[in-house]
């Protein structure tokens, strides 16, 4: 395998009409897969008046109840430890993984093979808007622990045929010099542990972090990569361009930043069906308007989130 760039998928270059038709009948497919099959979703679903053989995207969506954090939790707490939104048996998940808990207990989230392949092949997204490459080498200078993230970002970093590094389980000296031995590209951490590690470097003297070959630094799990002084800084510090990354625990990848533009971040909307709603209302706004960001992923029957 070369170093080329690779050419994104079809999928994220659709005209809009076309990709409204590739998530209307993705859409139907997901009720259809959850229906009768996923408990918590068989009871939401079914005062909507709404099923997937009739379904008419977008026009339907309204009809469909919104699912918040706080439903999910409750749904684990009264049937623990999983909760009733799996549509698969339990014998056929094979990744756990769970919330930061910041606010209140953890929520517990499972995969099968395939729905974790979705949520890789969504990390790879991120990697081609922010042109890394097979020819690059990737180092995780982080205790993933069950946060999903990083491990995501390390299968699909593999999948790309990029050299992976883990640096879990060591202090910030000791990452720092294994980034000095490895030399790689692109750092994929917290905007606060690429602080932390750069505080280190300056009062270790072990690198020079802006005199080494990282290039890119990709954050998440924090919104420090947005926050203009928090970007100047890690940009300063490692002397690479900070790109930003958004997802959750429950719903995947779901946004990135590219090369060409730093003010705000990409929806996939060739996984994700995203509606902007009035928080107060629910009903949509206008474009350019502000509101809530809803959500639905395409690619996770397994362990969906509808809305």
């Amino acid at each position: 395998m070369t170093g080329a760039e690779p050419a994104p998928p079809d999928a994220e270059r659709l005209t809009r009409a076309n990709l409204l038709e590739r998530q209307g009948r993705r859409f139907a497919g997901l009720l259809a897969a959850v229906g009768g099959r996923n408990p918590f979703y068989a009871r939401k679903l079914a005062g909507s008046g709404v099923d997937a053989a009739g379904f008419r995207f977008p026009d339907d969506l309204s009809a469909l109840p919104f699912t918040t954090r706080q439903e999910l939790a409750a749904d684990q707490e009264a049937d623990p430890p999983w909760g009733t939104a799996r549509t698969e048996p339990l014998d056929r998940y094979t990744r756990y993984h769970q919330t930061s808990s910041t606010t209140g207990r953890p929520l517990r989230w499972l995969d099968t093979g395939a729905s974790w392949q979705w949520i890789v092949d969504c990390w790879k997204a991120v990697y081609r808007a922010a042109g890394v490459t097979a020819a690059d080498r990737i180092f995780f200078p982080f205790g993933f622990g069950p946060f999903i993230g990083f491990w995501a970002g390390f299968d699909a970093g593999a999948e790309l045929g990029a050299l992976c590094i883990p640096g879990g389980s060591m202090s910030s000296e000791s990452r720092l010099r294994l980034l000095d031995a490895v030399r790689p590209t692109v750092v994929c951490c917290t905007p606060t542990y690429a602080l932390r590690l750069a505080e280190v470097a300056r009062a270790s003297r072990l690198v020079d972090l802006a005199d080494t070959p990282v290039r890119t630094v990709i954050v998440a799990g924090e919104p420090g990569g947005h926050i203009p002084a928090t970007r100047g800084r890690i940009e300063h510090e490692w002397g690479a361009r900070v790109i930003d990354h958004h997802g959750l625990t429950e719903v995947g990848p779901m946004s990135f930043e590219c090369r060409e533009a730093t003010d705000a971040l990409h929806l996939n909307e060739s996984e994700f069906v995203c509606e902007v709603v009035d928080p107060a209302s629910g009903t949509p706004v206008p474009p350019g308007e502000a509101g809530e960001l809803v959500v639905t992923k395409l690619g996770r029957s397994a362990s969906p989130v509808i809305r």
